[in-house]
């Protein structure tokens, strides 16, 4: 990288220092183009703007979701079939299949709709920090959360509901910002760990016919997503000078 300073006629022959002037010149209107908007820069949406758009793909993509929830509710409630018998059955060959089908069955519409707001809201707070991250971040969770239980689940059970996604996307949602060092992230944790904390007592072993397993290893599932899609954050403050210091604290887009 080359460094200029100081006057004289030799800095005005620095090759990229005149590019650098050239690119800031407006180029030839092209006849028959329309006239640059002033403000804006071709290609590149405002801050604002990108936001919205992330949070509208969010709530589409969770409203889409809590849609299929109640579609497959309904399809069990008139079918001769008995759809929640697909959930995970522990260690049981056939009840891995569950893994995939579990967090979308639920033991009835109380069942549902007392996991529907918290779907609907960490849900979508775990999507707008990236709808890829975000669909990644429940990949995890989704994996974890059924391992977990068809390892460690009681014999002959069988484990469903979305909430293993919702205690996950909530442990996700509490330390993505803390292990990004985002300010923005953080404290929208911090206002989270406030509101649904208590939801973590989930995790022990309680009430007779909730799956403790499923909540835990969800939760689980949500530490180890906020780890893994933080790597690039944690790479780049270690490569920074004087890293050795002390972990700083950056703000970041939630």
């Amino acid at each position: 990288m080359a460094v200029t300073g100081g006057t004289g006629i030799g800095a005005s022959f620095d090759p990229e220092r005149i590019a650098a002037l050239r690119a800031q010149q407006p180029l030839p209107p092209v006849p028959g183009a329309a006239p640059p908007q002033l403000g804006k820069s071709p290609g590149a949406p405002g801050g604002f703007t990108g936001a919205r758009e992330v949070w509208a793909r969010a709530a589409a993509v969770v409203l889409g979701f809590v849609a299929l929830l109640y579609v497959i509710e309904g399809f069990d409630a008139v079918s001769s079939v008995d759809l929640d018998q697909a959930g995970i059955e522990p260690r049981q060959l056939d009840g891995l299949t569950g893994i995939l089908y579990a967090p979308m069955l639920h033991g009835g519409w109380a069942h549902l709709v007392g996991n529907t707001l918290p779907v609907l809201v960490l849900g979508f707070l775990t999507l707008v920090s990236g709808i890829g991250r975000g669909l990644a971040a429940t990949a995890i969770i989704w994996v974890v959360a059924g391992v977990g239980t068809w390892l460690t689940g009681g014999s002959g059970t069988v484990h469903l509901g979305a909430s293993a996604l919702v205690f996950g996307w909530l442990t996700f949602i509490i330390l993505r910002g803390w292990f990004g060092r985002h300010v923005g992230q953080i404290v929208i944790g911090l206002i989270v760990l406030a509101v649904y904390g208590s939801l973590l007592w989930g995790v022990l072993p309680g009430q007779p016919g909730i799956s403790w397993q499923g909540h835990l290893f969800g939760a689980v599932g949500g530490v180890l997503a906020a780890w893994m899609l933080s790597g690039d954050e944690r790479k780049s403050r270690a490569a920074l000078p004087g890293a050795g210091a002390g972990p700083a604290i950056t703000p970041g887009r939630s």
